[in-house]
């Protein structure tokens, strides 16, 4: 019996009907047709809308910054996702992991207790995503570290977070406007209004 035939794909529409008890966290990387960047939350489908240029150019400037001033046995990287539980594989928009984690070059996630820092760009469709339902699962799996990133007159605000151990929740450290600069989880120092420079 074909993959169309167990998962309800209509062979005339090619949309995927969720099986019984939703989809998992393995079938993301065999699904035909879904839209890049096609996140699983709570056993449901979420697709994205188009990225914006201040979504686009906000990515570029933090995961630039954070290659550039990672410790060498970390890394940035764009637009992986995170395998929670058999259930749930966001896609933060930028994470942290160590260079270890790397499983070569077909890999499609990580795991949960690899991730130093995620960081979500929040855009229109995104907003209880990126605020409550994503933090809160990251916390919950241990992830140290979340930054929100939310647009303000054209730039970069930033709000960090870093994990509370005992209680599986964040606790806000801080809100950035103009400039990022934190200790943790390593030294870093952004200049937020450079996100539309060119170079």
């Amino acid at each position: 019996m074909s993959a169309a035939r167990d998962y309800g794909l209509d062979a005339d529409h090619v949309w995927a009907r969720p099986p019984e008890g939703g989809w998992t966290a393995d079938d993301l990387d065999w699904l035909p047709n879904l839209p890049p960047h096609t996140e699983l939350i709570d056993g449901s489908l979420v697709l994205v809308s188009p990225q914006t240029r201040f979504h686009t150019r906000t990515m570029r400037l933090l995961e630039n910054a954070l290659l550039e001033q990672a410790p060498d046995d970390l890394e940035a990287i764009r637009e992986m996702t995170i395998k929670l539980d058999k259930r749930n594989r966001p896609e933060p928009d930028i994470l942290v992991v160590p260079v270890g984690a790397d499983t070569g070059p077909l890999q499609t996630w990580f795991k949960p207790e690899d991730v130093i820092l995620a960081v979500e760009v929040v855009s229109k469709d995104s907003v209880e995503r990126d605020r409550e339902v994503k933090p809160r699962k990251y916390a919950k799996a241990g992830v140290p570290y979340y930054w929100r990133v939310e647009e303000n007159e054209g730039l970069p605000v930033v709000y960090v977070f870093e994990l509370d151990p005992a209680l599986k929740s964040y606790a806000p450290t801080g809100i950035y406007h103009d400039r990022l600069k934190v200790s943790l989880p390593f030294p870093v120092d952004i200049d937020l209004t450079a996100m539309n420079r060119r170079r």
